[in-house]
């Protein structure tokens, strides 16, 4: 308990909910961390798709970041849209169930709560990279790193929003300011004409072998900068009153940084010929030549690692409001509700940071592995809230619908297009979506089930009739005479039952005989039954009178009630000098229709 008060913090009462809100600049720098964080590896998407055909293909990386920008204005007018018509959060899972059902609406649940998985995993790992890219000895240990900082940030939201958002929000502003004084620094360089023409070719260069299809693979692949566009809707709960509108200014705050920030990485990346490496992530290279390696360039390298790592925070800001509404409508888990002791939706953030913690070991730590699923995991939310927004201004048509409308048609169109292009140029790496989309949908469902099961076998309204307890015949499992018998026998004839029954399962006659003489002069009021067990199972002999005296009890309407007697030493440690049999008998008994099991405590002194 002290190591969890020291870890996490003394508990928070109930009433301070409200001092747990996060205010723009708060919200600003937990939420848009994913978004922003996507810049360092977004752009080197691009170019890892265009190096294929050569370096003189890099020019179209201009083009195409040109329609990932068009993709996030059409994304972020559509999310400001869904954030003021589902003020109470939900995103993408709250407005495809409502708009287009609930198969559609798991759908987007589904994909989301892997996608926030793979957020921490992704940011994670490529936070590691840059700090190995800085110091290559460490590129070994790359597993180890990523692991130690996935349990550091999830202890750090077990300590509550408010708090994390303090301590997230200077790395986050830092690495803004970081890379305007990279894009400020390399811009004037090329303006004052330091950087060499033959570096990079021109723009509109006939290059061989370029196709259609591998600019839609670069789009695709450069669109993964936009995930973690739609964590503020689903987060909107966490905002300060008014939410809606501190969400939908947050929103375009980061829209228009996210735009800024990605657009000056790629045209430093272009003037600059920056070439994507394996072990160098190209915000490293092109720090390196503009700055050198002296104390810019590790400030950069160590916001942008910072950023990388702390951008998984935006999967456990989400991730935990998200399974609350799936939760609340039965598809989950209901421990997903739990506030935890500072408020926060403890359990929702320990799942993720193990679900994380296994992914990463599972690809090794491996960036590039998991970014196409990471990204194709997004982008069907994308598309089908789009759509949802659709219908709902279709069915709605309210003032202005025709201009939201066409916004959302854009928006779904574009995230479509993207979500289709990753499966035809990337399918080796998202075929995994085919498999364990569907598996969630039908676990989803048996949960559903479960809990509509439950639900109605606990309605009273629900009942026929109730046959009323005539009377109760209680058995005590009893190994001897002592303190601990002596307890659950006046117990027993406290709750004043029809008849009480003590068992004794015995391995040999002659114990058994002297039991049974010590017995009739100690308790003759109670019978005492034994049973002979030659196999030395205490379980089987046991279970066998107890289901004798339940048929016979069940035809006249009495209740069986086993008591089991047990002593429970003064320290934890002494439990494991003893066989405690009794919780072998109450946990074979426990599943058994009608049979009820009590357990009766003796506490020792020493």
């Amino acid at each position: 308990m002290a190591l969890k008060r020291l870890l996490i913090g003394r508990p928070l009462k109930s009433t301070e909910l409200g001092e747990q809100k996060l205010n723009k600049a708060k919200a600003l720098a937990i939420l848009s961390s994913d978004a922003l964080s996507s810049v360092a590896y977004g752009p080197e998407q691009i170019l890892i798709v265009l190096v294929t055909i050569s370096m003189a293909a890099f020019w179209y990386s201009l083009p195409i970041a040109i329609g990932v920008l068009v993709l996030l204005t059409a994304l972020i007018l559509s999310y400001r849209q869904i954030i003021f018509a589902y003020p109470h959060g939900g995103g993408a899972y709250v407005v495809s169930k409502e708009n287009l059902g609930v198969n559609a609406g798991l759908i987007a649940g589904g994909s989301l709560l892997v996608d926030y998985i793979l957020t921490v995993a992704v940011s994670v790992s490529a936070g590691t990279d840059a700090i190995t890219s800085a110091f290559p000895a460490l590129h070994e240990h790359n597993v180890l790193i990523a692991i130690i900082f996935v349990v550091f940030i999830t202890l750090l939201n077990l300590r509550g929003v408010t708090e994390s958002a303090t301590i997230l929000a200077y790395p986050v502003y830092l690495f803004v300011i970081a890379l305007f004084i990279l894009i400020g620094a390399g811009l004037y360089q090329i303006a004052a004409g330091s950087v060499s023409p033959e570096l990079h070719t021109p723009v509109g260069t006939p290059i061989a072998g370029i196709s259609l299809f591998i600019l839609l693979r670069a789009f695709a692949s450069g669109s993964s900068a936009l995930t973690g566009v739609e964590a503020i809707s689903n987060a909107i709960p966490n905002f300060k009153e008014p939410a809606p509108v501190n969400a939908a200014k947050t929103l375009t705050a980061m829209g228009a940084l996210l735009a800024l920030l990605f657009s000056g990485i790629v045209v430093l990346a272009y003037y600059y010929g920056i070439s994507p490496k394996e072990e160098v992530t190209v915000v490293s290279q092109i720090a390196e030549e503009i700055f050198g390696r002296n104390f810019m360039y590790f400030f950069i390298q160590g916001t942008t690692a910072l950023i990388l790592i702390l951008a998984a925070n935006t999967g456990y800001s989400a991730f935990p409001l998200l399974a609350v509404n799936l939760s609340r409508d039965k598809f989950i888990p209901r421990i997903f509700t739990v506030r935890g002791d500072r408020l926060g939706y403890s359990n929702g953030i320990i799942i993720l940071g193990l679900l994380s913690i296994l992914l990463i070991i599972a690809f090794q730590g491996q960036t590039e592995q998991l970014i196409p699923l990471y990204a194709v995991g997004v982008f069907i939310p994308f598309t089908l809230s789009q759509s949802g927004m659709m219908v709902k201004w279709i069915r709605e048509r309210p003032a202005g619908w025709g201009v939201k409308l066409f916004i959302n048609t854009i928006g779904a169109l574009i995230s479509f297009t993207v979500t289709i292009v990753f499966f035809l140029t990337k399918f080796a790496q998202v075929w995994p979506v085919i498999i364990f989309l569907p598996i969630i949908i039908l676990t989803f469902y048996q949960i559903h089930k479960h809990y509509e099961s439950v639900g109605e076998q606990l309605r009273t309204a629900s009942l026929v009739s109730s046959i009323p307890i005539a009377g109760n015949v209680m058995i005590v499992p009893v190994a001897g005479i002592t303190r601990v018998v002596e307890n659950s026998i006046n117990y027993a004839k406290s709750l004043k039952p029809d008849q009480i029954i003590a068992v004794n399962v015995a391995f040999d006659r002659e114990s058994a005989k002297k039991l049974e003489e010590k017995w009739a002069k100690w308790q003759p009021e109670v019978r005492l039954v034994t049973l002979y067990s030659y196999y030395r199972s205490i379980i089987q002999p046991l279970s066998k009178f107890i289901d004798t005296i339940e048929r016979k009890s069940s035809e006249s309407h009495y209740q069986v009630t086993v008591i089991i007697p047990q002593f429970i030493p003064k320290k934890g440690w002494h439990n494991i000098l003893h066989n405690q049999s009794s919780i072998l008998i109450r946990t074979a008994l426990l599943y058994r229709k009608n049979v009820v099991i009590t357990t009766v405590p003796y506490h020792l002194q020493k």
